[in-house]
């Protein structure tokens, strides 16, 4: 895998929430449809967010990009070795943007896509002035089995584990980006927020000051995460899903990164100091509500 593309989220308020992201949070809507919406970023994906109309809160998918069509196909034999059967795939995909890929899902039921050739767009702030979201930069997801699920995306998938809060969160990368997803030892599986990357820390302030315009405040930040060492400010969507500006996130150098396993204490979940620990409010957005996810169903 080469990074993180895009995610899906199933809402009940997909089109208020299409208006938050856009008008609010900083994305170009590129394609709408019965129910659904695809947003980018300024970078070149032809989208980073899908919102889908649903009876409750939900993850859709998530999306990685891969190499080309080979690397598709490869992936599928690898899954089909450790008895994963794709539920769409190998072949050309019909979506907005279009691309060639597969789609399976993982021990927990959440669909995973892979995918090349997708549309790609031009820089929609090519001078990188705007202070609006880049790329996907992480989603974090809660698990009901952190080793299991760090296994299955390691030894299937072929992403590395940077680092360890305790025993209670693995962070993932599939680049030199400290994480694309990371894992959160729950009582149920689910999503636990979305975060996208602003171009510098004074992008990611002046977002925020935008959010504070629209009469939005911050659930938690801002502040500064010690595993990544990226900037962070979580919201809430008209849904009640979290999401995050972040910016700064480390790179991993892969010659000289060491796995370390952090203490969980509220002065490393933000080395700055200003935000202090999560609230029981933030964590219970942040736990969602269960989500059966994709087993056996079609894609």
């Amino acid at each position: 895998m080469r990074s993180l593309r895009a995610v899906s989220l199933h809402t009940p308020r997909a089109t208020e929430s299409a208006e938050f992201y856009s008008e609010v949070w900083g994305l170009t809507p590129v394609e709408r449809g019965d129910g659904a919406a695809w947003l980018r970023g300024t970078g070149q994906e032809h989208h980073i967010l899908e919102l889908h109309e649903a009876e409750r809160n939900a993850l859709g998918k998530i999306v990685f990009s891969v190499g080309d069509r080979r690397e598709v196909d490869t992936a599928a034999r690898r899954l089909a070795a450790h008895g994963t059967r794709p539920l769409a795939g190998p072949g050309v995909l019909d979506q907005p943007g279009g691309g060639y890929g597969l789609r399976f899902a993982d021990p927990e039921g959440r669909l995973v896509e892979l995918s090349c050739e997708v549309e790609a767009v031009v820089p929609g702030d090519p001078e990188g002035r705007a202070a609006i979201p880049r790329k996907l930069a992480h989603v974090v997801l809660n698990t009901v089995d952190i080793d299991a699920a760090c296994a299955f995306y390691t030894q299937v998938l072929g992403m590395r584990i940077s680092d360890w809060s305790e025993h209670r969160m693995a962070f993932l990368r599939c680049n030199n980006d400290h994480h694309a997803i990371a894992f959160n030892q729950a009582e149920w599986t689910s999503l636990n927020h979305v975060a996208y990357e602003m171009t510098s820390i004074d992008h990611f302030m002046r977002g925020i000051g935008r959010l504070r315009h629209h009469d939005r405040l911050p659930l938690w930040g801002p502040g500064r995460h010690g595993p990544g060492n990226n900037t962070f400010s979580y919201f809430a969507d008209p849904a009640g899903l979290v999401c995050e500006y972040t910016s700064e996130v480390d790179q991993v150098q892969e010659d000289t990164w060491l796995c370390r396993t952090w203490r969980r204490t509220p002065a490393l979940s933000d080395l700055w100091g200003t935000a202090g620990p999560p609230s029981t409010d933030v964590r219970t957005r942040m736990a969602g509500i269960p989500d059966p996810g994709h087993r056996g169903t079609p894609a």
